[in-house]
């Protein structure tokens, strides 16, 4: 063969390869950290930043002070409660489990392993991802993840709630509220997650800090499953599972009581306790259920 036309075969050849990378979805990349506090075994980039949404709006209605001083610190703290818009937070919940579960190197490892149709096999029954090779250990990473968020968020939101009666002795907490609808319209518009500069350093940092416990759930699985798939580099099927049916009706269900509740709500003190059960403690025993295995009826 004559140079010439060995450098133009050598060309087409590397064109093609390089086509072939552009499309393919890039590994997770892998972090050493040797386990120490703030660090990850895996981190996806894409996951993480679907994952930012749920680490901090749980993280920051979780730090929701219960004590109040006065109307002004209200409004503030409603706005911090209400911002999540419902759709985004379960996707972004799932890709928190997911990555959690990501965390469990005998998974990983079982996952990069198995034969070429997992993904297939993934994405039509997601619940087999925990018959993979440290899956049950992996779902049980997903489920503390996301036992340690909603129980935080569900405890804050009971002490706002104690707040809410305990405040009534003070006169300007039985004041009627001047402004209710401008103050629903400022709820409403605070929907949805904007992020801050250092969330992907704090969304490292809480995944780091998870354990282990329970099992599978709906969620769960599902998460162990989007995590499989993203190993694989397969994200394309992975968002066809970051939904699920029971956990998303939840919290919509919580967003419209809150909506509601404030709508009803002629008092401070009412408003103090909309913010803590229906901002608060509903959206995260949302999150507790979602770890929760569905019970079926016996038909005995």
């Amino acid at each position: 063969m004559r140079p010439r036309n060995l450098r133009r075969l050598l060309v087409g050849a590397i064109a093609i390869t390089l086509a072939g990378c552009a499309t393919s979805s890039a590994p997770p990349v892998k972090h050493s950290g040797g386990g120490s506090s703030g660090s990850l075994a895996y981190l996806d980039v894409g996951l993480a930043t679907q994952a930012g949404a749920f680490e901090a709006y749980t993280r920051r209605a979780a730090a929701i002070d219960p004590a109040f001083s006065g109307p002004d610190e209200i409004g503030a703290r409603l706005r911090t409660a209400a911002g999540y818009e419902p759709r985004q937070l379960e996707a972004s919940m799932i890709a928190y489990a997911a990555l959690a579960a990501m965390q469990e190197p005998q998974f990983v490892r079982g996952v990069r392993a198995a034969s070429r149709d997992l993904g297939r096999r993934l994405v039509n029954d997601p619940d087999s991802a925990l018959a993979l090779p440290g899956g049950t250990a992996a779902a049980a990473r997903a489920n503390a993840a996301l036992v340690q968020r909603g129980q935080a968020l569900a405890s804050a939101g009971a002490r706002v709630k104690k707040t809410s009666y305990s405040i009534q002795h003070q006169a300007w907490s039985r004041a009627r509220v001047p402004n209710g609808p401008q103050r629903l319209a400022a709820v409403k518009s605070a929907a949805g997650y904007r992020a801050d500069p250092g969330d992907r350093t704090r969304l490292t940092s809480a995944l780091a800090d998870g354990g282990r416990r329970g099992g599978g759930s709906p969620v769960v699985n599902r998460a162990v499953a989007v995590a499989a798939l993203t190993i694989l580099g397969q994200d394309g099927p992975a968002r066809s599972l970051m939904s699920e049916r029971r956990s998303g009706q939840c919290l919509r269900t919580a967003k419209l009581n809150f909506h509601q509740c404030l709508a009803a709500a002629g008092t401070h003190y009412e408003d103090i306790y909309c913010l803590g059960v229906h901002a608060m403690a509903d959206p995260g025993q949302c999150v507790v259920d979602a770890t929760r295995p569905v019970r079926r009826a016996s038909l005995d």
